[in-house]
């Protein structure tokens, strides 16, 4: 296991021996996390050896001999995996083969046209998948990343010509602060689907973005607005999910199965379903192939017997003079089940939007049991690491504040 936040050099070493076989696979954790919780996932994941953020490595982890060797249960193919949380909110790890890996970041590389000793910017954490990919893709371009632990216009305007993923609040703020995004590369833009009229400001701004879609089970993103990466294959099933196929598919859960370990062979709900990972979203696929991402199928709203899509509303909500930012979530309530409620940062607090607005901007658009049944005003957006907004924590904010009318 070794920091995300660790220098480029050993953790991009590390990267490099788990991808052709000559190290062990590696298990890139957050080194902010609270005591408890490290402990937690060293307990689940048993890693073999533990490397520090200062380079200090500790044995027996799970192992009593030191050295280079395969974690206990880990396929030899498998060259990273990455924690999440299972849906008992326990740890879960997603483990990547190197064949995976490699392959995404060769189709990403040639998707954007990628010139070789083309450098990235590095400054989304390595315990997440769009961090980590950010390196393969530097390993395979033959190029050391400019690793960075925060964006902004100092670091853009010092990483002229590099290619670089963010988050849609990090191209908000680089905006604002009126960076030069002219001189980037690419901007590889993912992690939560960007709000209204930020991708038309970036071009505006001279910025080359491309959004994508993906998680960690197809080794980050593999859909390039809207297309498929070459070879990965999308659809949607009969309940609407996307579903994905391709060599960029996981190997599997671990610890999953008997004795905590990768089933033999092919593993995952993907395999069961003929090479096909069916994901937790909501999408559509239009006749030429391009895939529309609707929202996560358990963020859906059940309000009044009515289900209400978080994103469409957002997308909306989002186009109303004097919302900066929103997310819509579900609140318990009596009457209706869950309450549609939008968590705005207004663009001036002085003057924020008001219920009225929000709902009538949202039925010009939208079935009228969509538009908000409650608001609450905040400064900002939580954001998990990943750069996804921290719903649990918006929730919880509203149902602290006060909402405004039903």
């Amino acid at each position: 296991m070794l920091p995300a936040a660790a220098a480029a050099g050993p953790f991009l070493d590390a990267v490099a021996a788990a991808l052709d076989g000559s190290g062990p696979a590696i298990l890139p954790l957050d080194p902010a996390l609270p005591a408890a919780r490290l402990r937690d996932l060293l307990d689940a994941f048993s890693p073999a050896a533990l490397t520090t953020i200062d380079g200090t490595q500790h044995f027996p982890v799970a192992s009593a001999a030191p050295g280079p060797q395969p974690q206990a249960g880990v396929p030899p193919d498998v060259a990273v995996v990455i924690s999440t949380s299972g849906s008992t909110g326990g740890p879960k790890g997603v483990a990547l083969s190197a064949a995976a890996l490699r392959a995404s970041a060769a189709s990403s590389l040639t998707r954007i046209g990628a010139r070789p000793g083309q450098r990235w910017l590095c400054c989304l954490p390595a315990f997440h998948v769009a961090g980590l990919q950010v390196l393969v893709r530097s390993l395979l371009g033959g190029t050391v990343p400019l690793v960075s632990d925060r964006v902004d216009a100092g670091v853009i305007a010092g990483a002229p010509g590099l290619h670089v993923s963010l988050v849609p609040t990090q191209l908000r703020r680089l905006l604002d602060a009126g960076a030069p995004l002219g001189e980037l590369g690419t901007i590889l833009l993912g992690g939560a689907a960007p709000p209204p009229g930020l991708v038309d400001e970036a071009l505006a701004a001279g910025a080359r973005v491309v959004t994508t879609y993906g998680m960690s089970e197809t080794c980050g993103g593999c859909v390039y607005d809207g297309l498929p990466l070459d070879g990965v294959r999308v659809r949607t099933g009969e309940d609407g999910l996307i579903q994905i196929a391709g060599p960029v598919l996981f190997s599997g859960y671990w610890p999953a199965g008997a004795g905590g370990r990768l089933p033999a062979g092919p593993a995952g709900s993907w395999a069961a379903a003929g090479g096909w990972f069916t994901t937790s979203d909501l999408g559509e696929v239009d006749a030429g192939g391009r895939l529309t991402v609707r929202g996560r199928a358990d963020d859906v709203i059940n309000t009044g017997g009515e289900k209400v899509l978080p994103g469409e509303v957002e997308s909306v909500l989002g186009t109303i003079t004097g919302v900066r930012d929103v997310v819509v979530v579900g609140l318990p309530d009596p009457e209706w089940g869950e309450l549609v409620t939008a968590i705005v940062v207004p663009a001036d607090p002085a003057d924020p939007p008001d219920l009225a607005r929000l709902r009538a901007g949202t039925r010009d658009r939208l079935p009228g049991y969509a538009a908000p049944r409650g608001l609450v005003l905040v400064p900002e957006i939580p954001l998990l690491a990943s750069g996804k907004p921290d719903r649990l924590a918006l929730r919880a904010a509203a149902q602290a504040g006060d909402k405004a009318g039903k």
